[in-house]
């Protein structure tokens, strides 16, 4: 017996569509994460881009529990004294809706230039409509 070891010739990303409508941010993030990563597929390899492509659509539906709407924060820097913003979940989701899943998605992926691939395959979307309907072959969700 060999052990078998994935190649990059074995990889055959697919797309996934997830509507975030209704969804808890957190449980989202982390279905996409898995997806992006590949993790649900036995030919996973962590060196290897094994993940599949995922659009998010409905992103500005997407709801958080508690009191998170108004004491989520999202912290940047601009290097500078005194450069530090702060904008919370409700402001974030009025201006740009989509960073809100981006940027829990990419908390959950790896930290390197993996990572930054695997980011490159993450389409989000505020409304129900994406571009990538000519991807959409056999065997994509859809």
């Amino acid at each position: 017996m060999k052990t078998y070891s994935t190649k990059s010739s074995d990889l055959k990303p697919i797309w996934h569509v997830i509507d975030a409508s209704g969804k808890t941010l957190g449980r989202l993030a982390s279905e996409v994460a898995v997806l992006l990563m590949g993790k649900h597929k036995p030919i996973y390899t962590p060196h290897l881009n094994t993940g599949d492509f995922v659009i998010v659509l409905n992103a500005s539906k997407v709801r958080v529990t508690g009191k998170k709407t108004e004491q989520k924060l999202y912290h940047r820097h601009s290097g500078y004294p005194g450069g530090l913003k702060t904008i919370t979940f409700a402001k974030m989701m009025d201006t740009h809706p989509t960073r809100a899943i981006e940027y829990a998605v990419k908390g959950m992926l790896p930290h390197n230039r993996l990572g930054r691939q695997m980011m490159k395959r993450l389409k989000v979307y505020a409304g129900d409509k994406h571009p990538h309907q000519a991807q959409m072959r056999e065997g994509g969700d859809s």
